[in-house]
C-alpha cells in the first residue's frame, strides 16, 4: 500500500503553533535542509539569499485572500450564525457555497441577515453539498456594490487554530506583500515571509521571480480520514499559469538553474501543468493534485515552506519532496529548537 496516513503523525506541543506573526516578516526562522548532504542549518528568513545565484527562479504564488468570515444572525431566533464564504457560484444569482456554524441551526429556506442595519440578507437555498451550504445573497445593489459589501462585513479569515480575536494588523499580515489576485480563503503561508526589503535585495541580486495563481479553499486544511492515501480526494481549487511565467520557468530549468517553488500550492499548480517533456505548460482552470510519498517531481527543484501540523496534506508534499525520513528528523529537531509552526509559524528552505 505505500505510505499510510500514520506515518505522518507526530507530537506536537500546543504552544509551538503560533498565535501571531513574528515582528517582522524576513525575521522569522528559517530551518534549511539539504537533500544531497543530508544536513540542517538554523538560519533567519532573510538568509535564503544566500542560497540562490543570478538568473535562478522565485516562483510566487500572488493570490490574495478576501475577507471571507461573516457574521450573521438568524431570523426570528437572532442566533448567532458564522458564515465562511468557500466559493462564488454564480456572480449573476449571488449563489455562494459556504460552511456554517452552527450547522445543525441552519435549514433550507431560512434567512440570515448581516451588519448592524440588516443591509444584506441570504437565503439558504440547499443544504446536502458536500462542503456544506448553498446560500443565495439578496442585494438589490450592482455586482461591484455587493461585492464592496462582502468585503466591508467580512473578517480577515484566520485559521481556526488561532483562538484570539482577530486584530487590524492581521488584514495586513495574513496577506503576501505581492497579493493581487483576489480569489483565496487561506493565505499561501509561506510567501508570507517576504519583505519588500527581502525582494529588493533578491532582485538586485540577479534573482528572477515568476508568478503563477492558485486560490487557495480550505480543502488545502481538510483532515485526511483514510489510512490508504491514494483514496484521498483533495477539494478542486481554481490555478492560473501565464504563458511569461512559463517561458522564466522553462529557461532556468533548461540552464540548470534553481527553480524555487514558494509553497506547497506553487508546487501543487507547477506539478499540475507538466508537458510530456517535462516542461511547464501554460493553465487555467481547477486542480485537485494531490501529492505524497513517492512522487517525481518534475519543475521545481528546491522550495520554501512552513512547519506543517501532523496527519496533514501539505506535510506529505514535503516528506515526497525531501524524503520521508529526513523529514521526521527535521521536524523531531524542529520541536526540539521549539520552532513555531502551521500558518503563523518559521519557514522551512530544502534544497
Amino acid at each position: 500500500m505505500g505510505m499510510k496516513l500514520s506515518n505522518f503523525n507526530f507530537e506536537l506541543p500546543k504552544e509551538l503553533l503560533a498565535e501571531y506573526p513574528s515582528e517582522n516578516r524576513d525575521e522569522a526562522r528559517l530551518m534549511v535542509l539539504n537533500r544531497k548532504e543530508q544536513t540542517i542549518e538554523h538560519k533567519k528568513f532573510k538568509d535564503l539569499i544566500d542560497y540562490f545565484e543570478p538568473a535562478d527562479v522565485k516562483v510566487l504564488n500572488n493570490t490574495k485572500v478576501f475577507p471571507a468570515r461573516l457574521y450573521g444572525n438568524k431570523e426570528k431566533t437572532g442566533a448567532r450564525i458564522e458564515v465562511f464564504l468557500l466559493r462564488e457560484l454564480n456572480p449573476e444569482t449571488k449563489l455562494w457555497d459556504v460552511l456554517v456554524d452552527p450547522a445543525r441551526k441552519i435549514r433550507i429556506g431560512n434567512k440570515l441577515y448581516f451588519g448592524e442595519d440588516e443591509s444584506l440578507v441570504a437565503e439558504v437555498i440547499d443544504n446536502t453539498t458536500s462542503r456544506g451550504r448553498t446560500l443565495r445573497f439578496l442585494y438589490d445593489g450592482s455586482y461591484s456594490d455587493f461585492r464592496i459589501k462582502l468585503k466591508e462585513l467580512g473578517q480577515t479569515p484566520l485559521p481556526k487554530y488561532i483562538k484570539r480575536d482577530v486584530e487590524p494588523e492581521d488584514e495586513d499580515r495574513y496577506q503576501t506583500i505581492y497579493a493581487k489576485n483576489e480569489g483565496a480563503v487561506a493565505a499561501p503561508t509561506a510567501g508570507l515571509h517576504f519583505s519588500k526589503h527581502l525582494l529588493k535585495r533578491l532582485e538586485i541580486k540577479g534573482i528572477d521571480f515568476a508568478e503563477v495563481t492558485l486560490h487557495v479553499g480550505l480543502g488545502t486544511f481538510s483532515p485526511v480520514e483514510v489510512e490508504d492515501l491514494s483514496k484521498h480526494k483533495m477539494d478542486s481549487e481554481e490555478a492560473f499559469i501565464t504563458k511569461d511565467a512559463t517561458e522564466v520557468i522553462n529557461k532556468a530549468k533548461l540552464e540548470r538553474r534553481r527553480v524555487c517553488a514558494v509553497g506547497t500550492t506553487v508546487m501543487r499548480v507547477l506539478e499540475s501543468a507538466v508537458s510530456s517533456d517535462q516542461t511547464l505548460n501554460e493553465f487555467g482552470g481547477w486542480t485537485n493534485k494531490f501529492i505524497f510519498p513517492p512522487y517525481d517531481f518534475n519543475i521545481a527543484n528546491c522550495m520554501v515552506t512552513n512547519f506543517h501540523t501532523p496527519k496533514s496534506t501539505l506535510l506529505m508534499m514535503v516528506s515526497a519532496f525531501a524524503g520521508h525520513e529526513f523529514v521526521k528528523k527535521a521536524y523531531e529537531e524542529a520541536v526540539k529548537e521549539k520552532y513555531r509552526f502551521y500558518t503563523y509559524g518559521d519557514a522551512m528552505l530544502i534544497l
